[in-house]
Formats: C-alpha cells, structure tokens, sequence
C-alpha cells in the first residue's frame, strides 16, 4: 500500500519548495500566487535504517523500499470552498489523498509576498481550515438530505447510523470545529466514516515552516502554532524548506551529513517529514528479506497475517496457511534465516497473528 500526502496551505508559504526536496517529482516555485496549479506528483522512498541493514546481511540482488506518494496541491485562498481561486478542484485533489500536509510560513522575508500582506500562521491555519470546514459542512448537509428520511422511518438501520454520525459532524463542523474532533463510537461508525471522505477527517500534521536561524529550534511563530493546536491531537513538524532545498542538491551522502552537521541539525527535515507522516497514519513496515530480494512492506497498525500477505498478492490473502516469523532483531544478531531457524527463533503463527514492526516474514499460501 502506497501512502499519499496532500500538501497544502496558502500561496506563497513553501509548499512547492518543499515538495520538490521530498518527491522526484520537480514543481515550480515562484513568487507569485497559484504558481502551482495542477497538482504536481511525484514520489520518494521512506528512510529505513533497517532495510540497509538487511541488505548487508543478504545481499540481496535488488532492494526495494517502501514509498512514499506526496501530492502538491495549489494554494488555497479564501472562498475556495465557493470556488474561489479554482477552489474546488483544489478541494477534490485534497479529498484523494490519506493525510494532509499543512505547511505554514513562520518566517519574516519581505522579499517573498504573503497573500494577506502579513506573516500569521496561526490567521493562515484559520483560513485554510474554514475552507475545508465549509467544505465538509456542505457534503454533510447534503447526505444528511438524503438519508434522514429513511433513518426516521425506522427501516434502515444502517441509516439511522449514519444520520446520526452526520448530525454530530454537522454539530461540530457549526462551531468551527473539524470532523476529526468527533470519535466514532464503534467500528461500523468507523467505517462509515471513512466512506464519507470528509477532508477534514484526514489526519493532519502542521509543518511549520522557519528560516534557517530557526531550524533547531523554532521560533516565537511556531510557538503560537503550537498553542492554536494544542488540543488537536495533531503532530507539528518544524522545517526548513530553504535548508532542505540546499540539501537536496549535494551529490553524495557525505556532503548532505557534513552539511547537516554544520547546521548542528541530527537527521533532515525531509527524513523527519515522510517517518511522522508514517507516524500519524499508524503506518507499519514489515520486511521479507533473502538473497534474491530484501523488501519493504507497508501495512496498517494491528494487522493481522492474511491481511499483510494480501499487500504482496491478494492470492497469498486469499489461500493463507500460516506465516513463517522472525523478529529483526533476532535475524540482525543470528545473521541469517538459516541460522534463526536453527536456534528456534523462526516463530509459526496463524490467522490471528498481528503483524509487529519490523518482522521480517514469509508467507505459506494455497489457492
């Protein structure tokens, strides 16, 4: 399962720049407003320590990462949710992604123009979110329409659950609040949910944008960020774009440290991006590795054996027998499958197994 990211915010804020230091994809930046207008896409490998290690150890004839998929998405303006500044296909593109990127400028340059003549990412975040909220409250009133009529009827019980989802999203997207403020209640409320592809249901996660003085750190801007979304349950991440840009343009690994270490900084922000949006999603990485191919496999928190062997190939779903597991740690400290097996660290395990982070498997299927 490929992830995808929609970034957004509005013009002029760094989102092209920053999409251009995570993906393969290359969009425009300029400083003018709707300088991105189709939605620009391109991918980027998910960073994982431990596949390099399993790489080492197999040597596999290819490796293959798991991915990334980033959508960047123009710059939305006030009125998109009427259509202002091709808002709504804006808002469309939004509606197909998994997670929301929101990039937020929190740096003072008067040679970029911001739209609203002023720095404020707190006013910024506002705006962005009352679009979509709009937005929502629209969809919602409009399903509401359709289906009250059948769940007061008593005839239809799934109606019935799903008018009264819609009336507390209508409750909470009233007062300003987005979807994922309400919890549903039980798994088929969950479902439900999912199925209503409101944009403000999607997990969302604020990059804070700074200057370079600012990346370790984080300035009186982020800070603000931080208080307005306190009680969100959303991650933030502080970024340079401008450094990040800088970094993806060195040729070599050692270059890019040397750089990172002269900035005093541990790792990239575009590493720290793609792991959090990983993060945020309760995304997990399972590993089949040996000597023709060691490989990356993403799958949901709390997924069971069948279900992760359907990523492979919906056949090894369909015909599971059992999963062959060993622990990571376990194959690093042994050094191969053979040797785990022969110290009883190959674990069997069945239908009901939850697949950990970082198992490495092997999957015995029949159809």
């Amino acid at each position: 399962m490929a992830l995808k990211c929609g970034i957004v915010g509005l013009p002029n804020v760094g989102k092209s720049t920053l999409f251009n230091c995570v993906s393969s994809g290359k969009a425009q930046s300029a400083n003018f407003p709707f300088c991105t207008i189709e939605p620009n896409i391109g991918s980027t490998i998910v960073p994982d320590k431990r596949l390099e290690v399993l790489e080492s150890l197999c040597n596999p004839k290819r490796v293959i990462p798991a991915t990334v998929e980033i959508v960047d998405i123009a710059g939305l303006v006030k009125g998109a949710s009427k259509g202002e500044g091709l808002g709504n296909q804006f808002l469309a593109n939004i509606r197909e992604t998994d997670a929301i990127l929101h990039v937020l400028r929190c740096f003072d340059d008067p040679n970029i123009v911001h739209v609203d003549g002023s720095v404020d990412p707190v006013r910024d975040k506002e705006v962005i979110d009352c679009e979509l909220q709009l937005k929502d409250l629209e969809t919602v009133e409009n399903r509401i329409s359709k289906v009250q009529k059948q769940a007061q009827t008593g005839g239809d019980k799934n109606a019935k659950k799903l008018f009264d989802l819609l009336t507390r999203y209508k409750a909470a997207l009233e007062q300003g609040k987005s979807c994922r403020t309400v919890v549903p209640e039980n798994a088929e409320e969950e479902q439900l949910a999912k199925e209503l592809f409101l944009l403000t249901n999607k997990p969302v996660m604020y990059v804070c944008n700074v200057d370079e003085a600012s990346a370790k750190t984080g300035n009186e801007y982020v800070e603000r960020v931080r208080e307005a979304v306190k009680d969100e349950n959303a991650e933030i991440l502080v970024i340079a774009a401008k450094i990040e840009s800088d970094i993806a343009e060195l040729e070599s690994y050692e270059e890019r440290q040397m750089f990172l270490e002269e900035m005093g900084l541990e790792e990239s922000g575009v590493v720290r991006l793609i792991q959090s949006a990983y993060s945020l999603l309760n995304l997990r990485t399972y590993f089949t590795a040996g000597a023709d191919e060691c490989r990356a496999w993403t799958i949901n928190k709390g997924d069971k054996a069948p279900k992760a062997a359907g990523v492979i190939h919906t056949d090894f779903e369909k015909g599971f027998i059992r999963a062959e597991v060993i622990k990571y740690e376990d194959f690093v400290e042994l050094k191969s499958e053979s040797a785990c097996r022969a110290a009883g660290k190959l674990g069997i395990e069945g239908k009901e197994y939850v697949v950990q982070d970082g198992d490495i498997m092997h999957f015995l299927f029949n159809v």
